[in-house]
């Protein structure tokens, strides 16, 4: 995928995430969550006030640590898509 279709598509993925108003499942959420992280290369702790959330973010991160930021941006594009049954941005 040509980088600013990358880009935006991620984008556009994210922006339906944010606006979702549903519970979603914990896993899915730690993934979308690392993905995140290393798309944008924000590779600072987790933030959670409850060490035990921040067990599980941090476990979601070192599980996606070998990413690169268009792979975690493309990895996030296609769960979005599969979760949610989209089949474009």
């Amino acid at each position: 995928m040509e980088k600013d279709r990358l880009h935006t598509e991620f984008e556009k993925a994210v922006n339906y995430i944010s606006n979702y108003t549903d519970p979603l499942p914990p896993d899915l959420l730690l993934k979308l969550y690392a993905y995140y992280k290393i798309a944008n290369q924000n590779y600072n702790n987790p933030g959670s006030k409850t060490p035990l959330i921040n067990a599980f973010k941090a476990n979601a991160l070192f599980q996606a640590q070998n990413l690169q930021p268009e792979e975690a941006m493309e990895k996030y594009i296609v769960l979005v898509k599969k979760e949610f049954g989209i089949s474009s941005f």
